[in-house]
């Protein structure tokens, strides 16, 4: 899970130099073995996806490789988690709090605690990744315990301030929930690409039905081959 700067380079598609001016004054997450910078993948990911930064697809086969049993698809983990419209809230903690409400979670996990490790998260930094759109989601997965990893897409019924890095006000969540932090990074990794295709754009935008946002889903992930 540990990257070196050349690799963190060759995966944020700019150079060493970038990278390494990034960790000094950016906040890129990196630490310090043998004098040289190691950065783990999944917070390499999350700090792409918050700054607007393009990953390459390399980083989806490097979460593959590494995983045993066979990675769900986004469009799976959409389905698994489902699709809400007007979602309520005056604030973010409740809106998140309704948002928890409408997870499909095990017996063994408590909302509550999941609500305030999804507002210890936000509490870092905001998930918010600009265009009204923030990805709540546990810093580390292996707290909840959960058996199989979902995304739930909810729409709020108003935009809520995120602190996000381009002012706007989220409207859109997708919440993530996995079982390991591979499973996470996957996930991540697929649904950031996927944000970045106009065609998802365009149904989000618009407020399309769940059949329609699930097709566009699929047909993205055929093309980048994980359909």
């Amino acid at each position: 899970m540990q990257l070196t700067t050349t690799e963190a380079a060759r995966l944020l598609q700019v150079e060493e130099k970038t990278v390494r001016q990034w960790i000094k004054k950016g906040g890129l997450p990196a630490c310090k073995v043998n004098f040289h910078y190691r950065l783990n993948r999944v917070d390499l990911l999350e700090w792409a996806t918050e700054h607007g930064i393009k990953v390459s697809p390399e980083i989806f086969a490097a979460a593959e490789e590494e995983e045993e049993v066979p990675l769900p698809t986004l469009c799976e983990a959409l389905v698994t988690g489902g699709i809400h419209f007007d979602i309520q809230g005056e604030s973010k903690q409740e809106v998140l709090k309704n948002v928890v409400s409408q997870l499909m979670l095990p017996p063994q996990v408590d909302p509550d605690f999941l609500l305030q490790v999804l507002l210890a998260r936000e509490a870092l930094g905001t998930t918010a990744i600009g265009d009204g759109i923030a990805i709540p989601h546990v810093r580390n997965p292996i707290l909840l315990h959960v058996a199989a990893p979902a995304i739930t897409l909810s729409f709020l019924a108003k935009p809520i301030d995120f602190k996000a890095l381009d002012g706007i006000p989220v409207h859109i969540l997708f919440t993530l929930i996995s079982p390991t932090a591979k499973t996470h990074l996957h996930l991540l990794a697929k649904l950031a690409f996927a944000l970045r295709d106009d065609r998802f754009k365009k149904v989000l935008r618009e407020g399309a039905t769940q059949t329609e946002i699930l097709t566009t889903v699929r047909a993205i992930e055929t093309d980048i081959g994980g359909g």
